[in-house]
C-alpha cells in the first residue's frame, strides 16, 4: 500500500508537469490582442492591461499581398486611424540661432581730429554717454589753428583799411583764410563770432556732426591729438545690428531673403523683423562658424548692443507634397508611411522627405498628389504589421 501511494504520488507530480509544460510552450503563429483595445498585442495568453479581458488568440498573416495589411471596421474605429489625401501645400524652412545686439556701423561717425592740438576739455568722458548734434564735444589748444585765425583777422582789417586799393584781391584772400577754419572744423558761426569781436580765442570748442552714443572714446583731456586721429565713434541706435553665429553645415540653408524675426529672452514678447544685410564669406577655421548679420529697427530705443537675441530664420515658402509630420514614421531604414489601397487596406511605402515647419513636413518623392495616406494611427499599424507579418514593414522595402 505504501509503495502504491508512491507511485500515484509521482504520476500525479509528472502529469502536472506536462499540462504545465504544454500551456507555456508559445507558437510564433499566433499572436494575442484585446478585442476593445487592439493596439495591445502579445506572444503568450494573458489578461489586457486597459480593460482586464482576456486576450484573444489570433492566426499570424505570414506573407500577404504586397505587404498589405486588412483591418476590421472595429480595429479602425478603434485605433482611431484616420487617412486624408496627400496635397500640395507651402512650407518653409525655419532655422533659430544665437546672437548678440551690436551697434549699426552704418550708422555711426568717427569725430577725427582735423587738426594739431592738446585736450584742454572733454564735454562727454563715458561710454554710452549720449551726444545731441550740434553739442560741444571737446575743446583743444591748436598753434596752428590760432596762427590761421589770426591770419584771417589779419586779412579783415587790411581789407577794411585798404577797401579803395584794386591791386591786391582782398575778398578773395579772406575767404581762402575763412576756407581753411572750415576745414579745420570750426563752423560758420565761430567765424562770425571772431569777426565781429575782431578776437580769437586760445582755445577752440568743436561740435558733433551727428546724434548718438558715446560707442568708442580713445582719448582723454591732456592727451595731444595729432591730425587724422580718431578721438570717438559716435553711433545711432534707431537701427542696430544683431549679429549671429552660423555653423558651416547651416550655410546651405541661409538666404539672404529669408524672413527675419528677432526674440529677445530679456525683453519677453518682444519680436522685431528684420533682413539680413551681411553674410561674412570667411569661416572661422578654429570654430568652423560664420557670423551672419540681420539689420533690426530700433525706433524706441528697447535693445542695447550686448543683449542677447535669438533670430528665426524662415526661408521663403515654396509649393510641394506635404503631410502631417505624425503620418511619417522614421527610423535608421529611412521614412515611410501608411497608404489606404482599399476600405480597411493599407500598404506601406517608402518617401522621401525634406523641409519641415510646424507641423507639417515635405513630401519629395515616393506618394502621388491625391494618394491617401493614414495622418493618425500609423504607429498603430506598424505595430499592428510587425506582430501580423513578423517583420517591419521597412524591411521588405529594404530587400
Amino acid at each position: 500500500m505504501k509503495y502504491l501511494i508512491i507511485v500515484l504520488a509521482l504520476i500525479f507530480c509528472f502529469s502536472c508537469k506536462n499540462g504545465k509544460g504544454k500551456e507555456t510552450v508559445l507558437d510564433s503563429n499566433f499572436y494575442y490582442t484585446c478585442s476593445m483595445d487592439p493596439q495591445v498585442v502579445s506572444d503568450r495568453p494573458g489578461k489586457c492591461p486597459i480593460c482586464k479581458m482576456e486576450l484573444t488568440k489570433v492566426k499570424k498573416q505570414i506573407g500577404g499581398l504586397n505587404g498589405q495589411l486588412e483591418l476590421s471596421d472595429q480595429q479602425v474605429k478603434l485605433g482611431n486611424i484616420q487617412v486624408d489625401s496627400i496635397r500640395n501645400g507651402s512650407i518653409g524652412d525655419e532655422m533659430v540661432l544665437t546672437g548678440t545686439v551690436n551697434f549699426d556701423q552704418m550708422n555711426s561717425v568717427n569725430i577725427s581730429a582735423r587738426v594739431n592740438g592738446r585736450i584742454e576739455k572733454l564735454f562727454f568722458k563715458n561710454m554710452g554717454d549720449r551726444i545731441k548734434k550740434g553739442a560741444p564735444v571737446f575743446e583743444i589748444y591748436s598753434e596752428e589753428l590760432n596762427n590761421a585765425k589770426q591770419e584771417y583777422l589779419l586779412i579783415q582789417d587790411k581789407q577794411r583799411a585798404f577797401a579803395s586799393e584794386t591791386l591786391i584781391n582782398f575778398q578773395q584772400l579772406l575767404q581762402a583764410a575763412k576756407n581753411k577754419l572750415l576745414l579745420w572744423g570750426m563752423t560758420e558761426p565761430q567765424i562770425q563770432e571772431m569777426s565781429k569781436s575782431k578776437k580769437a580765442s586760445n582755445n577752440t570748442v568743436f561740435y558733433s556732426p551727428a546724434e548718438g552714443y558715446v560707442s568708442q572714446l580713445n582719448f582723454k583731456e591732456g592727451d595731444y591729438l595729432m591730425e587724422g586721429a580718431s578721438l570717438l565713434k559716435i553711433s545711432n541706435l534707431e537701427q542696430v545690428w544683431v549679429e549671429a553665429q552660423v555653423y558651416t553645415s547651416q550655410l546651405a540653408d541661409v538666404h539672404k531673403n529669408s524672413l527675419v524675426i528677432a526674440r529677445f529672452p530679456e525683453q519677453i514678447g518682444l519680436e522685431l523683423m528684420g533682413k539680413i544685410e551681411f553674410v561674412n564669406p570667411e569661416i572661422n577655421p578654429d570654430t568652423r562658424i560664420n557670423l551672419i548679420r540681420v539689420s533690426i529697427p530700433n525706433q524706441l530705443h528697447l535693445l542695447k548692443p550686448g543683449m542677447a537675441v535669438y533670430v528665426v530664420l524662415k526661408s521663403p515658402p515654396r509649393k510641394s507634397l506635404t503631410l502631417p509630420t505624425n503620418a511619417v514614421i522614421r527610423d535608421a531604414q529611412g521614412a515611410m508611411v501608411w497608404v489606404e489601397i482599399a476600405k480597411n487596406s493599407f500598404k506601406p511605402m517608402m518617401v522621401e522627405t525634406g523641409l519641415e515647419m510646424d507641423d507639417q513636413i515635405e513630401i519629395k518623392s515616393g506618394l502621388k498628389n491625391g494618394m491617401a495616406v493614414v495622418i493618425s494611427g500609423a504607429y498603430l499599424l506598424n505595430s499592428e504589421y510587425q506582430f501580423k507579418k513578423g517583420a517591419k514593414p521597412m524591411e521588405q522595402h529594404s530587400h
